[in-house]
């Protein structure tokens, strides 16, 4: 199985970072894990809020928790909100059922990671955090 390394993480991080100072975005905070919900690479632009790395772990880890882009949680919270207020529970509190929490897929599409995006509208996260992904060579799924 492929993982995520340093270097590449770094890269998600500057092209996410890039990619919203590009469109003109609110200061973002990216985060980037591995596939065991590990923390692999993070930052957070000058005048980004002070919660803004849980905001981007629970995106990410609730995605990679579930096996679903956190815009599919979104619309699963929805469709079922006694599901995801469990499935919160269970993960501590954790989850964030927000777009901006995108999956990274390898060429095989083996699920190797996620990244979670911070900062500005939801939309504009997860597009960071697709730009960040992709600049990679990486399969991103916003699921």
């Amino acid at each position: 199985m492929t993982s995520i390394t340093l270097d590449q993480a770094r890269t998600i991080v500057a092209s996410a970072l890039a990619h919203g100072r590009a469109q003109a975005m609110q200061p973002l905070a990216v985060l980037v894990l591995d596939a065991g919900g590990h923390a692999v690479a993070f930052e957070r632009e000058d005048g980004a809020s002070n919660l803004r790395f849980q905001v981007a772990d629970g995106k990410a880890y609730g995605a990679l928790g579930l096996g679903i882009g956190s815009r599919a949680l979104f619309n699963r919270a929805q469709e079922q909100p006694y599901f995801v207020e469990a499935v919160n529970g269970a993960f501590g509190g954790r989850l964030i059922p927000v777009p901006g929490g995108v999956l990274v897929r390898d060429a095989t599409g083996a699920l190797i990671g996620a990244v979670g995006v911070s900062g500005d509208n939801s939309d504009n996260d997860e597009a960071a955090a697709i730009a960040g992904i992709e600049a990679t060579g990486f399969v991103a799924d916003p699921g």
